[in-house]
């Protein structure tokens, strides 16, 4: 993940968005807000929709900002032309139809594609292009979650390593995601564990959530109440792991003798739990490595 030093002309930028559903409109409507007050990386915006239904929904949510956001449908090789910068937000079984229409490898020739289409690496894509320098294209994988929506994604982005990214493109992808959340840097071979922690992890924990609001049930408490409860509580304990907390410094800590935290967490032991959620984080991985 090198970094190649370079200073291009600094000038505005303009992304274009090649699909914009939900996760693709969160980062945009991120990006929206961090330019509206002061200019930013990227001041311009097209977006590809594949319908037309698509396209004037969009229109209609992104009214305010008219005079900075072009949109279209089916027009994806004239976004691609027109942008400096390609987001590939549409689903990745559509990726191929796309990428491998005539004139699309020589609109991205030269230029920063950032794909967030899931289990799809920088050689799928580049092997999609059926013409313009492939070796030119400079690909960034980046995987945000669904907390996106509210500004608070963890995004893992994988840089290429080949051939590292002028500073000034790294900065660029960096601020793309920090306004939707935070950002961290992984190399290709961790970039599956990442994907299935960041992206799948809140998938999985719901699991154990959803078992804890059971039990809340079970002893009288209202399931609204206690799902209230229970996402203070996790905000909670990550604002304590963010401050550098360990779990099992944080877990006996609260564990008094013959208390009633203890007896909570020989339960879960005893069932396996620990395991059972490293087995799924080993098993997702494996499976998106196996996909391929």
């Amino acid at each position: 993940m090198a970094v190649q030093s370079h200073s291009p002309e600094r000038r505005e930028k303009t992304l274009a968005f090649i699909g914009c559903g939900n996760m693709g409109s969160a980062i945009l409507s991120g990006l929206l807000d961090a330019t509206r007050t002061q200019a930013g990386k990227i001041n311009h915006f097209i977006i590809s929709t594949k319908t037309a239904a698509s396209a004037e929904r969009l229109r209609t949510q992104y009214a305010e900002d008219a005079s900075r956001v072009t949109i279209a449908h089916d027009s994806n090789l004239r976004a691609m032309r027109e942008a400096d910068i390609v987001l590939l937000a549409c689903k990745p079984f559509l990726a191929k139809g796309i990428l491998s229409a005539p004139g699309v490898g020589e609109a991205l020739s030269g230029k920063l594609v950032i794909s967030i289409m899931a289990g799809m690496t920088p050689t799928d894509i580049l092997d999609c292009l059926s013409d313009g320098d492939r070796e030119s294209v400079k690909i960034v994988r980046a995987m945000p979650n669904v907390a996106a929506r509210l500004r608070q994604s963890m995004t893992i982005v994988e840089l290429p390593e080949r051939k590292p990214l002028e500073e000034e493109l790294v900065e660029i992808v960096t601020w793309v995601f920090e306004v939707i959340g935070k950002v961290k840097l992984l190399s290709a071979d961790l970039f599956d564990v990442g994907t299935m922690l960041v992206g799948a992890g809140i998938g999985v924990l719901t699991v154990p959530l959803e078992g804890l609001l059971d039990g809340c049930v079970v002893e009288g408490l209202r399931r609204a109440e206690a799902l209230e409860m229970a996402a203070q509580t996790l905000s909670g304990m990550a604002a304590l792991l963010k401050e550098g907390s360990h779990p099992a410094v944080l877990r006996e800590n609260i564990s008094s003798p013959r208390g009633c935290t203890i007896q909570g967490v020989m339960t879960v032991e005893r069932a396996g739990a620990r395991a059972t959620f490293a087995d799924a984080v080993i098993n997702g991985t494996r499976h998106l490595k196996g996909n391929r």
